[in-house]
């Protein structure tokens, strides 16, 4: 490893790494950390990313929070090690002093739940989480109304509620500090294009860039976000990933709340939270199709039609509001179960993945990037078994069952 910051390289030095990560944003660059913090990891990375800037990816794109409400313990396991490792970040890093802490709002979620199924869904999750630890807690409409008043909770039969390591965090300066302790670690960045990747004898030899150079791998990550099965594609495997929009508002209120908003999803799937002194706001469109991974453009209408007036019913004081800013973004949706795909193709067994979170990349990013890592030094996950998650999922058909997908 090297203490020297390496600079971000438009021409690969080399003919040849041992890793090969396609895609440096937030989940390429937690591996690159991950991997090249590894005292017993002594290999080559590169990174190839084709935006530097990344302006469109959809890390830039995050709501970037964090939650331990998920139904299946592992989804927990890996959201209470990114909260542990965002409370210890320092550490992490090496306690480098030019490192800061990272801010952290803990304001939890709220799932309010307006029939008997969904309410006894969470009943079910709730029981999950406390017997790992979480502090999710399942509220009735009176202790919702006496904790948040400002919530009319008519049709609501229960609410499921955590403020211990849930809310906000900054995943931009996590995402630079990643990149930055990464390429002092010695892994290279390089701006450029993987165009194909081929396959020999059962093994991706390598890749071959956009400016006609061939990069030989001894392994090769994909971790290229909404252009995963793009990637995958170059390798001739399918990975059933494609990029849908999402659709996020911030907006401030004429009669701002007298206490923190938790993020707040409803029964009708319109999500909103604090977002400093104004608030954010979020749907899924529906229909939801699959779309090109540069398609960025808004619905002009959803905002009139669908988010305001939930926000108006459900919170009463956001009947006066007003659109601040807006933008869409892209979950890279893992079409067969919502949930991550992570670890080697089982036919080309140098081929990783780490793609298709559906939204929970942010949060995921430090449990996989640390479990990628394993896999990259030593063949085997070591700390959190993520094989669960892994691509004989897909060959099987045997989705990986998670109820909490927002």
């Amino acid at each position: 490893m090297s203490s020297a910051l390496q600079p971000i390289i438009s021409e690969p030095r080399h003919s040849s790494y041992d890793v090969v990560i396609v895609g440096g944003a937030i989940v390429g660059s937690s591996i690159a950390w991950f991997t090249s913090n590894n005292p017993d990891f002594d290999g080559s990375i590169l990174v190839v990313e084709r935006d530097p800037t990344y302006e469109n990816s959809s890390t830039a794109h995050t709501n970037s929070c964090m939650r331990q409400q998920f139904s299946n313990p592992l989804n927990v396991e890996i959201s209470q090690f990114a909260a542990e490792f965002v409370r210890n970040f320092q550490t992490y890093m090496g306690n480098d002093p030019e490192v800061p802490e990272l801010a952290v709002d803990h304001f939890g979620y709220m799932y309010l739940a307006g029939d008997e199924e969904f309410a006894q869904t969470l009943r079910t999750n709730q029981a999950i989480q406390a017997d790992l630890g979480a502090g999710t807690k399942i509220m009735t409409p009176d202790e919702i109304a006496a904790a948040y008043p400002f919530y009319n909770l008519d049709g609501i039969i229960c609410g499921s509620h955590n403020l211990i390591d849930e809310g906000y965090f900054d995943s931009g300066t996590m995402f630079d500090w990643w990149r930055k302790k990464a390429r002092q670690n010695g892994v290279e960045y390089l701006t450029n294009e993987v165009v194909d990747i081929p396959v020999t004898q059962g093994r991706a030899s390598g890749v071959t860039l956009k400016s006609g150079e061939t990069i030989t791998a001894g392994t090769v990550v994909n971790a290229a976000g909404p252009r995963a099965s793009l990637v995958a594609e170059m390798a001739g495997l399918r990975l059933p990933v494609e990029p849908r929009r999402r659709y996020t508002f911030i907006f401030s209120a004429a009669e701002p709340l007298d206490r923190r908003l938790p993020l707040t999803i409803d029964p009708s799937g319109v999500h909103v939270r604090t977002e400093g002194d104004w608030y954010m706001g979020g749907i899924t469109p529906d229909p939801d199709p699959a779309v090109d991974p540069d398609d960025f453009a808004m619905d002009d209408d959803i905002w009139e039609e669908r988010v305001w007036p939930t926000l108006a019913n459900r919170i009463p004081a956001f009947e006066r509001i007003k659109v601040e800013s807006r933008w869409a973004g892209h979950y890279s949706t893992n079409t067969v179960d919502h949930n991550v795909i992570v670890g080697p193709h089982t036919q080309v067994g140098n081929f990783i993945f780490a793609n298709g979170f559906s939204g929970h990349g942010l949060q995921q990013s430090p449990g996989i990037g640390r479990g990628v890592s394993e896999l990259l030094t030593y063949g085997e996950y070591r700390t959190l078994d993520l094989t669960q998650l892994g691509y004989q999922r897909i060959v099987d058909n045997d989705p990986f069952v998670e109820t909490a997908i927002i």
